[in-house]
């Protein structure tokens, strides 16, 4: 199977890395295709199994685990777990096309770990920590509580920004979106 390309885009939560990579799923030049992750946690809103996660049981994410079918895999918070399957590379890159991933930092890092030089690595910076809890407060996805964890996990993640290829600051969103087509279309091109 021939090998594709990896892009990974990392950000605390509310920093606009979602909204990035669905703009880049748009454009067909790129030859794209979103890598969904697996997660224990609930679905959100309109969210659906096998479009925007897989999701599991504990259960059978531990299963997964102890079978070493990740890629890598995380317990972001107690008992909310996220990985990539290795399946999920592998069925992308059967397609023909590069895998473009929206994930954590530390599952990014990894990422970039396994794949050094198949993978382009970005870290999206927000504006800053006030502006995250204004962004995940709009969202009215998840309780006070969840949102100041994401809170402080926010300026651990945001001390990782160094160890990625590029950062993108994400204080116009125009200009961000614009920034990572051209550092993508480059990387893609190679």
């Amino acid at each position: 199977m021939k090998k594709g390309k990896l892009i990974v885009f990392s950000a605390p939560s509310g920093s606009g890395k979602t909204t990035i990579v669905r703009h880049l799923l748009q454009q067909d030049d790129l030859n794209l295709e979103f890598s969904i992750s697996a997660a224990t946690r609930e679905a959100r809103g309109e969210e659906v199994s096998g479009k925007d996660y897989y999701f599991m049981s504990l259960d059978d994410f531990k299963t997964h685990i102890k079978n070493e079918d990740f890629v890598e895999w995380e317990e972001v918070y107690r008992d909310n777990f996220y990985g990539t399957l290795k399946t999920e590379i592998e069925r992308i890159w059967a397609t023909g096309k590069n895998v473009i991933f929206d994930i954590d930092v530390a599952g990014g890092l990894r990422i970039k770990s396994k794949f050094p030089e198949e993978t382009l690595a970005v870290f999206v910076k927000p504006p800053s920590i006030d502006e995250l809890k204004i962004r995940l407060k709009k969202r009215s996805t998840e309780s006070e509580d969840k949102i100041n964890m994401r809170i402080a996990k926010a300026s651990v993640e945001l001390a990782t920004a160094p160890q990625f290829d590029v950062v993108i600051k994400n204080y116009d969103l125009a200009i961000a979106l614009e920034e990572a087509s051209t550092l993508v279309k480059d990387f893609v091109s190679k």
